[in-house]
């Protein structure tokens, strides 16, 4: 797959960026897709699919259940 792709849940990552996640999705849809950068008539599509990757990542990362460690709570800004 994408080898530049880094494994983002926990243990392994413990601090996971929003950054991070779309990154990661960018890969992706670049990977499956065949363009670094995509042609100006294919771009909302592509965004799109970004969009939708990290969106899954995200609920992935939001739900995985890792043996021996604690589920991932998410982090309120401070007030």
């Amino acid at each position: 797959m994408c080898r530049s792709i880094k494994t983002l849940r926990p243990p392994t990552t413990p601090e996971v960026t929003d950054e991070d996640i779309r990154a990661a999705a960018l890969q992706y849809v670049r990977k499956v897709s065949g363009f670094r950068a995509p042609a100006a008539h294919n771009r909302e599509v592509f965004d799109h699919a970004v969009d939708a990757v990290t969106a899954a990542t995200q609920e992935l990362l939001d739900h995985l259940q890792v043996r021996g460690s604690a589920p991932r709570q998410e982090v309120s800004p401070p007030r």
